[in-house]
């Protein structure tokens, strides 16, 4: 079964747990998860074999999971890893939700695999499943300027507005689910990438 066709069965979304980081840009892939699951009205509880939370979804006519890795960001990959490997789930059908500065706030892209593009999660969940194989879903929380300043600003609460651009963009999101959990990922894209 290619990439292309593989259903979603493994919704996990990054950042660093605890008060501190909660309200950071580098949280943004954990907001796509618990905002999926206030949506779905589901609630994520703790799997301490699995280093995360957890919660299991149906939704139209196909199960999953959401999984938000409660490890820091750049050991995410050993709450991948043991999630997927416990319930058999291959790299094509997990879908990571991440923070990306490549894009402004208020932008997401879904990308079906490739490099970590410095992204420590990322870097780390592919070293744990050994191949890039997997799903991104890339939300966009705008960039510094200057590379020096990318750890002071990911781990600093985005501006009120841009976290009001970045809750709409995530909400928005959510209709390309129905694509996503049954396969049909490149009606996905196509959806998500065409402006409204």
């Amino acid at each position: 079964m290619s990439s292309a066709h593989s259903a979603i069965r493994l919704i996990v979304g990054l950042g660093n747990p605890g008060e501190k980081y909660v309200n950071t840009r580098h949280n943004a892939g954990a907001w796509f998860v618990e905002q999926l699951a206030t949506e779905w009205g589901i609630k994520l509880l703790v799997e301490t074999k699995f280093h995360g939370k957890a919660a299991p979804f149906s939704f139209q006519g196909q199960r999953g999971w959401l999984l938000l890795p409660t490890t820091f960001m750049n050991a995410s990959g050993q709450s991948v890893r043991a999630f997927s490997q416990f319930y058999q789930i291959p790299p094509e059908a997990i879908l990571v939700a991440h923070d990306e500065l490549d894009f402004p706030a208020g932008t997401i892209r879904f990308k079906e695999q490739g490099g970590h593009g410095g992204h420590n999660g990322l870097r780390d969940i592919m070293q744990h499943l050994s191949t890039d194989r997997f799903n991104r879903l890339r939300i966009g929380i705008g960039h510094p300027g200057q590379r020096s300043e990318v750890l002071n600003y990911v781990l600093a609460p985005p501006s009120k507005q841009d976290k009001c651009l970045i809750t709409e963009a995530i909400q928005q999101s959510f209709s390309i689910l129905p694509e996503l959990v049954t396969g049909d990922i490149q009606q996905a894209i196509q959806k998500l990438h065409t402006p409204l």
